[in-house]
């Protein structure tokens, strides 16, 4: 089988890696994009976008498509079903610190991937591509997928997930069972949902529940806690689920509660929260020579503070931003006297270089957002007396006010160009 050559290949169709080709090809590079699946990966649910997302996504030119299509939350509110009341409610209105206006949606996250897809030249997406090993070659990396094609390529970006294979070739170790499962839900009522434009968040003795409208009619929710042996086989089952969770909001407003009973069971998922150590990312290779990760396969983080997909999209313009600047015409203008393999080392040294600029401008904003997430989880979570009490009481305006923060950051522009033919 014929080797196929492409100066930058990305591993993984999901949102960073569709995201990381769309900035890219908004700086007129080409790449292409691996996935394993048969065709464009639309499964999951909501993706609360806050607003250092909704910079990234207006650095790739598709914002005001997702805005169009979901509703803007004005506030979020906290309720005890311990204490029976809410504890407190912080505006997502007015204006951050940093970034202008705060904006805060619920996306789904079908219409996000869709979104980066549609903006992408067709034939960007290769499909049935699963990436099984990577070859050193000189200055490039030869791709091995299951099929049996071979890709020879000068970069190698990794977006392929929790289990990415180029994360385990950069020598990052696996991730770490935070202790703790989600099961979360969508419904779609054609009659309207009703529900005022908030995050509405619900603590129990041991568990978070949240509630966030995403159009008129759509409603994403989760709810997070630490399973037993039991619950464990009952996570097996969506029906099984459904109940439970209903269980854990009985004394949740019957609104909320119809919500769950709504939802049918194939839109219901039950998974493991896991994360990347800090210690992995502090010590651990986001880069080496000409191979990056960024999204899920760089960072997997607990979702307390709703900012994985975030971080993935500010990790895609970053990436694009500093990988353009190697492959611009002008950089790229060699005297004809150098020989081939001198042009190859100086590409690779400026690729190592690139990389390495956005390893170090990613590494501590992903380590901030990834610990504070296990933290507030633990806090949010608490099923001691203790905890709960002094999260109800005290700290559930203070953790509201934090998820705000965390968000007020900007990646920063694209300097977009006509893409080269």
């Amino acid at each position: 089988m014929e080797m196929i050559v492409e100066d930058i290949v990305i591993v993984g169709a999901g949102i960073a890696g569709l995201a990381t080709s769309l900035g890219l090809h908004r700086l007129g590079v080409a790449s292409l994009v691996l996935e394993s699946s048969e065709k464009l990966r639309v499964y999951g649910f909501g993706l609360t976008t806050w607003t250092n997302a909704w910079k990234a996504l207006d650095a790739l030119g598709i914002g005001d498509i997702l805005r169009h299509q979901h509703l803007r939350l004005t506030k979020s509110v906290t309720t005890s079903l311990i204490m029976g009341q809410e504890t407190s409610t912080t505006s997502l209105r007015g204006t951050a610190k940093h970034c202008g206006d705060i904006e805060v949606r619920c996306v789904l996250r079908q219409l996000m991937v869709e979104a980066l897809a549609n903006e992408l030249p067709s034939g960007t997406v290769r499909y049935s591509s699963k990436l099984i090993a990577i070859e050193d070659s000189g200055f490039s990396k030869i791709l091995h997928l299951q099929d049996g094609t071979t890709i020879k390529t000068k970069v190698l970006i990794g977006c392929d997930g929790i289990k990415s294979v180029v994360a385990k070739w950069l020598g990052l170790r696996g991730t770490s069972f935070t202790g703790r499962y989600c099961v979360r839900g969508c419904v779609n009522n054609n009659h309207g949902h009703g529900l005022q434009l908030s995050f509405m968040h619900f603590f129990g003795k041991g568990f978070r529940s949240g509630f966030l409208p995403c159009d008129h009619k759509t409603v994403y929710w989760f709810l997070t806690w630490t399973p037993n042996n039991e619950e464990l086989e009952m996570a097996k089952s969506p029906n099984k689920m459904k109940q439970f969770v209903l269980s854990k909001l009985e004394k949740a407003p019957s609104d909320i509660r119809r919500i769950i009973e709504k939802t049918e069971a194939e839109d219901i998922f039950t998974a493991a929260l896991k994360y990347r150590p800090q210690w992995e990312l502090i010590r651990g290779n986001i880069s080496k020579g000409n191979v990056c990760v960024a999204g899920d396969a760089f960072h997997p983080m607990a979702p307390d503070l709703g900012q994985g997909g975030c971080c993935s999209l500010e990790d895609a313009v970053v990436l694009a931003r500093c990988v353009a600047q190697v492959f611009n015409r002008k950089n790229n203008d060699y005297d004809n006297n150098i020989i081939e393999e001198e042009k190859e080392k100086d590409l690779y040294k400026r690729v190592e270089a690139a990389l390495e600029k956005y390893a170090n401008e990613r590494k501590w904003r992903s380590i901030d957002i990834s610990v504070t997430s296990l933290v507030v989880g633990f806090i949010q979570q608490g099923d001691l007396d203790f905890v709960s009490h002094l999260r109800d009481k005290y700290l559930a305006s203070f953790l509201a006010h934090l998820m705000v923060n965390k968000s007020d950051f900007d990646c920063g522009r694209l300097n977009i160009v006509t893409p080269y033919s």
